[in-house]
């Protein structure tokens, strides 16, 4: 992005930027750095990262780019992940080939797209070649991706943990260097939490900044987005330059904000309250990035819990309801059979049916109360860095789905990722990435959180963290690999 891209870093093990230059250098082509990513799918099936693999589709679609590209070499000057193999996720898009199940039984045969979404779209256009889809939770309900149907995703660094939720297929993929990144979507946290628990950069973009329909369309009351989880800042700058807006759009090549001021206020939030607790190794990482942004001249304010409490808890309860409202509605639009859900999925529709409208409403009328409440704090500060997760990544099974309490569910979800909901509700833009280590080797997330639009202001922060190379992935990109 504006550089970030063309930026003269290494990052340990590589990045899709990387492969990319490989790519176009002729050191292989397209069809080699997929059978490269295909077979490190097939070593690495254990993690359960992959829930629909199609290896002819895969080869198919990295042969036709190779025949562009010797047709026409000028196309990768203009596809900034000229040949790069991905995978989408099993919810969001649709992908043209690729079935959505979204980890569940409900949709068996309902929902094989027979064209791409124009987001889809817009992937190709930017040189991916897909080759299957990644691991969910059914219809995306958890912060771990654990669905009964299978399989079960676990998490590169340490395979007893999970990698989060929903996209945690998508991150266990990119962080096992099975790609070097992946599509992925955030309703409350969906990118950053996998992210976070991989040791990745996720960004969850502005509201309406990129394309959600016509296919997938708004079925989330404008909550949800979607983009990808990668290995680098850089990756991620250059794949919301990709994808995001219209060519002359409010998003198309916008000037770095930390250029234009040289001195930011960066708002401070650690203490996450005594409902909602984050361990002290995860406070402390925060506080290190305030520090470092500190030594650089911008200013640190200090923002207490009781600031941000009523809006988190609102979040939540609205994050809640508009998940229940959809689920049933999505029973009724399709008729489907809840007793092929899982038990947690069957209780959440039938909370939304129950739901009254006039609760509905409140929560609705809810959201913009939260957007100008963040507003307002940003009338005081340009950035907000807090944490991203109040624990380290929990063992499988911590969040299941064979019970029907979902404000038990609820709780758990807000007990490991507090602040997750309210860049969700709000429609603001926030991104998470590594800031060193805790004793077990697991990462310490931190999240920068922006105003609407100012995704190249949390690029700009987040580069210059990345740049402390406090984190190095332990896997290396297949193709990559020394």
């Amino acid at each position: 992005m504006n550089g970030i891209e063309k930026s003269e870093i290494s990052i340990p093990g590589g990045d899709a930027i990387a492969l990319a230059a490989r790519i176009r250098s002729g050191a292989f082509d397209c069809t080699e750095a997929m059978k490269a990513a295909i077979s490190a799918a097939r070593a690495k099936d254990a993690l359960g990262a992959i829930c629909h693999l199609d290896e002819d589709l895969g080869l198919a679609n990295a042969a036709a780019l190779d025949r562009e590209y010797r047709d026409n070499p000028a196309m990768f000057s203009v596809r900034p992940f000229a040949g790069v193999p991905t995978l989408a996720k099993d919810l969001g898009g649709p992908f043209k080939g690729l079935p959505v199940r979204a980890g569940s039984r409900l949709f068996d045969g309902m929902l094989d797209p027979s064209a791409d979404s124009d987001l889809a779209d817009r992937f190709r256009q930017a040189g991916f070649s897909l080759f299957g889809l990644t691991t969910s939770p059914e219809v995306g309900l958890s912060l771990a991706s654990e669905p009964m149907r299978g399989p079960v995703c676990r998490n590169p660094l340490d395979p007893s943990r999970t990698a989060g939720g929903s996209s945690g297929g998508a991150a266990a993929t990119v962080a096992a260097g099975i790609v070097a990144i992946a599509h992925a979507t955030d309703a409350g946290g969906s990118i950053r939490v996998p992210a976070a628990c991989c040791g990745l950069i996720g960004l969850k973009p502005s509201r309406g900044a990129i394309p959600g329909g016509p296919g997938f369309g708004n079925h989330l009351g404008g909550i949800a987005s979607e983009l990808s989880i990668c290995r680098s800042v850089r990756d991620a700058g250059a794949i919301f330059d990709a994808l995001h807006g219209k060519p002359a759009g409010p998003y198309a090549e916008p000037a770095l904000y930390g250029s234009e001021k040289s001195r930011l206020r960066i708002g401070l939030l650690t203490d996450t309250g005594s409902d909602f607790p984050t361990e002290a190794a995860r406070q402390q990482a925060v506080g290190a990035a305030a520090r470092s942004l500190e030594a650089d001249g911008h200013e640190i304010v200090i923002v207490e819990w009781q600031r941000l409490e009523a809006s988190v808890i609102a979040s939540t309860v609205i994050f809640a309801d508009i998940i229940a409202i959809n689920l049933a509605w999505l029973v009724d639009r399709f008729h489907l059979d809840l007793s092929k859900a899982e038990p947690l999925t069957a209780a959440f529709a039938v909370r939304g049916a129950r739901l009254a409208p006039t609760a509905l409403w409140q929560s609705l009328s809810t959201m913009p109360h939260v957007s100008h409440d963040l507003w307002h704090l940003f009338d005081d500060i340009d950035c907000l860095l807090t944490p991203m997760l109040a624990t380290a990544p929990l063992p499988i099974g911590s969040f299941p789905t064979d019970h029907q309490d979902t404000d038990l569910h609820l709780n758990r979800m807000a007990r490991f990722a507090p602040l997750a909901c309210l860049a969700n509700i709000s429609g603001f833009p926030a991104l998470t990435l590594p800031f060193g280590s805790d004793a077990d080797g697991m990462p310490l997330p931190a999240q920068l959180l922006a105003p609407m639009g100012r995704e190249p202001l949390l690029l700009a922060l987040a580069l210059r963290l990345e740049a402390e190379q406090r984190w190095t992935h332990p896997h290396a990109i297949a193709g990559l690999a020394s």
